[in-house]
């Protein structure tokens, strides 16, 4: 089998990619794969802090701890599907109007309910917490400005969403300023880009995702020899975040994207099996969901290794119901919060916010 490299010259036209779907399932499982190791080796309460993860093989750990880097793959999607959408939409307020119903609604509800519980239950930083540290922090973190303003991140992943709506706000204003005055009008923002990859390295990875989107370029390697030339890229990149600078992790990534897009690549074909097409569709709540549901097993787990029960039955137990938890939770938030409350809300705003179209009239 012999690999290809597509170059058709065709920026993607915004439709639906199965293999990047599947991607999607991927990123959220690993991340999920890194909380299934990192939150049972925390303490809380008044618990003594052996926690109930067992005695792993070093290997092993690095290999689960790499998980977290999903949160790359996630940029690199973000990257290649945001621009055909901002020239779908043909409008800012809309483009905009459309990934705040994306984004917002399973946020919103999650955000809601660990203010609500956080204090009942004493949660991390709601212990003790006085009502104007309460305030702000429920402020910050609404509007994705925790970290700017030094405060407590509320939910477990939400950390990434400020850097996606950082990518939204810059892309469509320097897409603007392009259109409207050319690259001399774009050229302050696109430094103010270059400056915010080399102080977050991990943003590059949006670029990546552009990269691909703007050029059509594809890398297609068909077969099992496909599939093992991604699984290696991919594993070159968790390893290069992890043990280098996330700019080494570039040249992998590029090399694992490209085969993700090749529509008769190994990988890609891999990528749009029905499993992975399902966990995709949900993975977003499922990235969000799977803190609310892993902690109070997490909780339980300490209890109970405290009381002496085996830290491989409590990490079993811990994994299994973890993980079937959570993707049920996941599907039901798809559901109800992303479909049926999402299209509730578009049906009540859109038409308060927009003009209706006229005849003929295209967005």
């Amino acid at each position: 089998m012999s690999g290809t490299l597509q170059q058709p010259g065709t920026a993607y036209d915004g439709s639906f990619v199965p293999s990047v779907q599947g991607l999607r399932g991927i990123a959220a499982l690993s991340v999920l794969m890194d909380h299934f190791y990192d939150m049972p080796k925390g303490g809380m309460y008044d618990i003594p802090d052996p926690g109930f993860l067992p005695p792993l093989w070093l290997w092993l750990q690095s290999v689960i701890n790499v998980g977290g880097h999903g949160v790359e793959l996630f940029f690199m999607i973000s990257g290649f599907l945001i621009p055909a959408s901002l020239v779908r939409h043909g409008s800012l307020p809309r483009f905009f109007f459309d990934r705040v119903l994306r984004i917002m609604p399973v946020f919103v509800v999650l955000h809601l309910a660990l203010f609500a519980i956080g204090p009942i239950v004493g949660y991390k930083f709601f212990r003790g917490i006085d009502l104007t540290s309460y305030l702000g922090i429920f402020a910050a973190n609404l509007f994705f400005v925790q970290d700017a303003l030094g405060l407590p991140i509320a939910q477990q992943n939400a950390w990434t969403l400020t850097y996606e709506w950082a990518f939204y706000i810059w892309f469509a204003a320097t897409f603007s300023m392009l259109r409207i005055g050319g690259r001399m009008l774009a050229a302050p923002l696109i430094l103010l880009g270059v400056a915010c990859l080399l102080h977050w390295p991990i943003t590059a990875f949006f670029c990546i995702g552009m990269l691909f989107s703007a050029t059509g370029f594809r890398i297609s390697i068909p077969g099992r020899l496909g599939l093992i030339a991604g699984l290696a890229c991919g594993a070159a990149m968790y390893a290069s975040l992890m043990l280098f600078h996330p700019f080494v992790g570039l040249l992998p990534g590029f090399l694992l994207f490209g085969m993700v897009l090749a529509p008769d690549s190994g990988l890609g074909r891999a990528l749009s099996a029905p499993a992975l097409q399902y966990v995709g569709k949900i993975s977003y709540s499922l990235y969000l969901v799977h803190p609310f549901v892993l902690f109070p097993l997490q909780v339980i787990g300490l209890k109970l290794v405290a009381a002496g029960v085996d830290r491989w039955l409590l990490w079993a137990a811990f994994i299994g119901l973890g993980l079937v938890m959570s993707l049920v939770a996941s599907a039901i938030s798809y559901e109800l919060i992303e479909v049926r409350l999402r299209r509730l809300l578009d049906g009540a705003i859109r038409s308060m916010v927009f003009r209706p179209l006229k005849v003929g009239q295209s967005v």
